[in-house]
């Protein structure tokens, strides 16, 4: 039996892939840029020991802008951008399996938990090594004990393509002591993370969409309801997987090998609340970026919608 909605979804085969593809680069490069500094913020609260450089996310952002500057919030960014690559990955792989398991089952909870958690999965094989990257370069000039690679003391005061060079010295060093492995330090702490995180999102997306839906009046625009539904599903997945995320975080950073010994370490040395760590940073990041990527990927649809359909689609 056909779910009722009261907010129509554009599905795959309503769009006109090459504007969706145009559009789509464009948008999450926005994205990209809009929450980086958060990004940053909370990976550096995460790998921290207890609280011996920060406070809290405001403390971070104050020292980091006082002691950096403006860049320091951007550190490792060049790198992050190629995680585009896997942005598109993502849209494309949850659209598609959307399609694929809307001919076993027509519930939008089943289509939303599967096609999010297979999305998180050929995302996370592309981004991985890249994180790997741009968090050793968050974490220059935190202290030695918290990374294990430096970037040569000429680099950090060069003026001159002071990015690529920084780049190219920690990919030699992780090249040089891990292999092609060391690219992929963490990656199950990351599937462990975000899958359950992109499978949690979008069926608490469009239960949110609905719930609102209900509720507001019959003239509000649909975005304006999706774009409340976005942060509080991501307030939502974010509670739910923070605990792995923080020891993802130490995985990768730090150079463990064992997901377990990660774990009972941080317990030991912090309690249960170091599970929490860096939590109020992912919300504060996940908001804009829930805002940001879900009025930016329904606007995308209803631009890319195929020119027939487009009078039967409403905001």
């Amino acid at each position: 039996m056909q779910q009722k909605r009261n907010i129509q979804i554009i599905e795959w085969e309503d769009l006109d892939k090459r504007k969706f593809y145009s559009f789509g680069v464009f948008m999450t490069m926005t994205i990209r840029a809009t929450v980086y500094p958060a990004t940053l913020i909370r990976t550096r609260l995460q790998v921290q020991k207890g609280k011996s450089l920060y406070n809290g996310t405001l403390d971070a952002f104050v020292k980091i802008l006082r002691a950096e500057g403006v860049r320091g919030l951007y550190r490792g960014f060049m790198v992050n951008t190629f995680t585009l690559i896997s942005g598109q990955a993502y849209i494309t792989t949850y659209e598609l399996v959307r399609k694929y398991v809307s001919t076993y089952s027509s519930n939008n909870t089943v289509k939303s938990l599967v096609a999010g958690g297979s999305a998180s999965l050929v995302a996370q094989s592309i981004t991985v090594p890249i994180d790997v990257i741009s968090q050793q370069l968050m974490m220059q000039g935190q202290g030695e004990h918290l990374t294990r690679f430096r970037i040569k003391p000429k680099m950090v005061g060069a003026k001159h393509k002071v990015t690529f060079g920084q780049t190219r010295d920690i990919i030699a060093q992780i090249f040089a002591i891990d292999g092609l492995r060391g690219f992929y330090r963490g990656y199950m702490a990351s599937l462990l993370t975000y899958i359950p995180n992109s499978a949690v999102w979008w069926p608490f997306y469009h239960f949110y969409a609905e719930q609102l839906s209900k509720m507001a009046p019959s003239n509000c625009p649909h975005l304006v309801l999706q774009a409340m539904a976005g942060p509080l599903a991501a307030a939502t997945a974010s509670t739910v997987t923070n605990p792995m995320d923080v020891v993802r975080a130490r995985v990768q950073v730090e150079g463990r090998s064992s997901i377990i010994v990660t774990f009972k370490q941080l317990i030991r040395e912090e309690g249960f609340w170091g599970m929490t760590k860096g939590l109020s940073a992912r919300i504060i990041s996940s908001t804009p970026t829930a805002i940001v990527m879900v009025v930016g990927y329904e606007t995308l649809k209803k631009l890319s919608l195929r020119p027939e359909l487009v009078d039967s689609r409403h905001w």
